[in-house]
């Protein structure tokens, strides 16, 4: 191919991209002109050759104008490149302006780049949201259990959404106070009479420093009547109690045990030394005998002693016989 006709399409080529380009260009700058919005034509070029989506930049553009807001175009490309969502900042800035907030563009885009929706922010600044807390328990003095459920109605703070505590804040904070309040009541039934106590002692503590909201009200829309939990602590330590005096009167009976278990092994050893005792007897008498000590006379008189004692026993016994019973 010709090298002169690859140049005629190269050059044809860039000139058709210029042309569309411009033609684009032209036709957004035409949008903007018309509509109020002073954007020039260099800078929609611009906005091709950075990678900015042009048409989103008119467009946000004319909103802000159209509702009475001058940005700066260099503002709304900056936010873009560094991730914001543009459309609802611009939307963010309108409808703060409709409620009369006062709020600025810098402030909108801090806001929506901290990864909270500006939007709903101002929303909610201008219709507050109710969050409802889970089923709160909390004992009173008189250890009766109280189940609390609470309404909080918030309003978003503008100035402190950024760096500021969010919605899980509040309801925790609001959960310590409603167990704070009926933990500080003598009785459940001051609580169940005046639940508005309640809202009152906690919503007098600020619990909204700090955070990006701001309690308008604290509202009680239920109280339950839980178990007793001071009768089950009570019941616990009497079973507690009486485990321990069960536990030392075997520790006794086991002692008890253990010392008549002694006794028995010491009359044990006792008969044995009587045992032992006894069976010297014999040798004493055959020592007597050979020292000269005890006389034959002796020993048959000593024997016939013995048989009678022996006779006597056993005529005793007899006569009680050992089927009789005592009687009493």
């Amino acid at each position: 191919m010709n090298p002169n006709m690859i140049l005629t399409f190269v050059v044809l080529a860039i000139v058709l991209v210029i042309l569309f380009v411009i033609g684009s260009a032209i036709k957004l700058w035409i949008q903007a002109l018309v509509s109020g919005a002073h954007v020039g034509m260099l800078n929609i070029v611009f906005m091709r050759l950075r990678k900015v989506p042009a048409p989103l930049i008119i467009e946000s553009k004319i909103m802000a104008v159209k509702a009475g807001i001058d940005i700066d175009t260099d503002m709304l490309e900056s936010h873009f490149l560094a991730g914001g969502n543009l459309a609802r900042v611009v939307q963010s800035l309108i409808a703060a302006d409709k409620a009369n907030i006062e709020l600025e563009f810098n402030r909108s885009a801090a806001i929506d780049l901290a990864g909270r929706d500006v939007l709903e922010a101002v929303q909610m600044s201008v219709n507050p949201k109710v969050i409802e807390t889970p089923k709160i328990a909390a004992m009173a003095k008189d250890g009766i259990q109280l189940k609390a459920l609470a309404l909080v109605t918030v309003r978003a703070n503008l100035d402190r959404l950024v760096g500021g505590a969010g919605a899980d804040t509040i309801l925790a904070r609001v959960g310590e106070g409603i167990v704070s309040t009926i933990g500080s009541a003598e009785n459940h039934k001051q609580v169940l009479e005046n639940p508005d106590r309640i809202s009152k002692t906690v919503l007098a503590k600020g619990l909204d420093s700090g955070t990006a909201y701001e309690i308008l009200s604290i509202d009680i829309a239920d109280v339950d009547v839980g178990k007793n939990i001071g009768a089950d602590l009570e019941t616990d330590r009497a079973e507690a109690d009486k485990k321990i005096a069960q536990a030392k009167a075997e520790e006794r009976r086991a002692m008890a045990y253990a010392v008549e278990q002694e006794m028995s092994a010491r009359v044990q050893e006792m008969q044995a030394k009587v045992v032992e005792a006894e069976a010297q007897v014999p040798l004493a008498m055959a020592e007597a005998f050979r020292s000269g000590n005890l006389g034959i006379m002796d020993y048959y008189k000593m024997k016939n002693i013995m048989a009678d004692t022996d006779m006597r026993s056993s005529i005793a016994g007899d006569e009680k016989g050992p089927d009789d019973k005592e009687t009493t």
